[in-house]
Protein backbone atom coordinates (compact mmCIF):
# COMPACT_ATOMS: atom_id res chain seq x y z
CA UNK A 1 0.00 0.00 0.00
CA UNK A 2 1.38 3.42 -0.92
CA UNK A 3 1.03 6.44 1.33
CA UNK A 4 -1.52 7.86 -1.10
CA UNK A 5 -3.46 4.57 -0.93
CA UNK A 6 -3.33 4.68 2.86
CA UNK A 7 -4.70 8.22 2.93
CA UNK A 8 -7.58 7.20 0.65
CA UNK A 9 -8.27 3.94 2.51
CA UNK A 10 -8.39 5.67 5.90
CA UNK A 11 -10.61 8.42 4.53
CA UNK A 12 -13.04 5.79 3.23
CA UNK A 13 -12.90 3.89 6.53
CA UNK A 14 -13.62 7.03 8.55
CA UNK A 15 -16.59 7.89 6.35
CA UNK A 16 -18.09 4.38 6.44
CA UNK A 17 -17.10 2.96 9.83
CA UNK A 18 -16.00 5.91 11.91
CA UNK A 19 -18.96 8.18 11.04
CA UNK A 20 -16.73 11.28 10.77
CA UNK A 21 -13.28 12.55 11.68
CA UNK A 22 -12.72 13.74 15.24
CA UNK A 23 -11.80 17.41 15.15
CA UNK A 24 -8.16 18.32 14.63
CA UNK A 25 -7.51 19.16 18.29
CA UNK A 26 -8.94 15.82 19.42
CA UNK A 27 -6.84 13.99 16.84
CA UNK A 28 -3.74 15.91 17.93
CA UNK A 29 -4.36 14.76 21.50
CA UNK A 30 -4.88 11.19 20.26
CA UNK A 31 -1.64 11.36 18.25
CA UNK A 32 0.23 12.48 21.34
CA UNK A 33 -1.32 9.63 23.32
CA UNK A 34 -0.36 7.06 20.67
CA UNK A 35 3.22 8.36 20.45
CA UNK A 36 3.37 8.06 24.24
CA UNK A 37 2.37 4.41 23.95
CA UNK A 38 5.20 3.84 21.46
CA UNK A 39 7.63 5.57 23.82
CA UNK A 40 6.45 3.49 26.77
CA UNK A 41 6.91 0.25 24.85
CA UNK A 42 10.35 1.20 23.53
CA UNK A 43 11.47 2.26 27.03
CA UNK A 44 10.56 -1.19 28.29
CA UNK A 45 11.73 -3.26 25.33
CA UNK A 46 15.01 -1.44 24.59
CA UNK A 47 15.57 0.71 27.67
CA UNK A 48 16.06 -0.01 31.33
CA UNK A 49 12.41 -0.16 32.39
CA UNK A 50 10.75 -3.52 32.91
CA UNK A 51 7.35 -4.59 31.65
CA UNK A 52 4.31 -4.80 33.88
CA UNK A 53 2.43 -8.06 33.43
CA UNK A 54 -0.38 -6.20 31.66
CA UNK A 55 2.07 -4.67 29.14
CA UNK A 56 3.92 -7.78 28.01
CA UNK A 57 1.59 -8.49 25.09
CA UNK A 58 1.93 -5.00 23.57
CA UNK A 59 3.09 -5.08 19.98
CA UNK A 60 5.38 -2.35 18.65
CA UNK A 61 4.13 -2.76 15.07
CA UNK A 62 0.56 -2.26 16.23
CA UNK A 63 1.53 0.83 18.21
CA UNK A 64 3.34 2.30 15.19
CA UNK A 65 0.23 1.60 13.10
CA UNK A 66 -1.91 3.48 15.65
CA UNK A 67 0.40 6.50 15.31
CA UNK A 68 0.31 6.29 11.52
CA UNK A 69 -3.49 6.01 11.47
CA UNK A 70 -4.00 9.19 13.51
CA UNK A 71 -1.26 11.04 11.60
CA UNK A 72 -2.97 10.16 8.32
CA UNK A 73 -6.30 11.31 9.74
CA UNK A 74 -4.75 14.69 10.57
CA UNK A 75 -3.15 14.92 7.13
CA UNK A 76 -6.48 14.16 5.46
CA UNK A 77 -8.30 16.72 7.59
CA UNK A 78 -5.78 19.47 6.86
CA UNK A 79 -5.39 18.73 3.15
CA UNK A 80 -1.80 17.49 3.34
CA UNK A 81 -0.63 15.06 0.65
CA UNK A 82 1.82 13.00 2.71
CA UNK A 83 3.52 11.53 -0.38
CA UNK A 84 4.40 15.00 -1.65
CA UNK A 85 5.23 16.27 1.84
CA UNK A 86 7.65 13.39 2.45
CA UNK A 87 9.26 13.87 -0.97
CA UNK A 88 9.82 17.58 -0.29
CA UNK A 89 11.08 16.85 3.23
CA UNK A 90 13.66 14.35 1.95
CA UNK A 91 14.83 16.87 -0.66
CA UNK A 92 15.23 19.49 2.09
CA UNK A 93 17.15 17.07 4.30
CA UNK A 94 19.41 16.07 1.41
CA UNK A 95 20.27 19.69 0.62
CA UNK A 96 20.77 20.62 4.27
CA UNK A 97 22.38 17.46 5.62
CA UNK A 98 23.53 15.54 2.56
CA UNK A 99 27.06 14.94 3.85
CA UNK A 100 26.90 16.27 7.40
CA UNK A 101 26.46 12.89 9.04
CA UNK A 102 29.09 11.22 6.84
CA UNK A 103 31.75 13.33 8.58
CA UNK A 104 30.45 12.84 12.12
CA UNK A 105 33.05 10.88 14.11
CA UNK A 106 30.37 10.00 16.69
CA UNK A 107 28.66 7.83 14.10
CA UNK A 108 31.74 5.84 13.06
Amino acid sequence: MTIKDAQKTIDEWIKTKGVRYFNELTNMALLTEEVGEVARLIARKYGEQSFKKSEQDNDLANEFADVLFVLICLANQTGVDLTEALKQNLEKKTLRNGSRHLNNPKLK
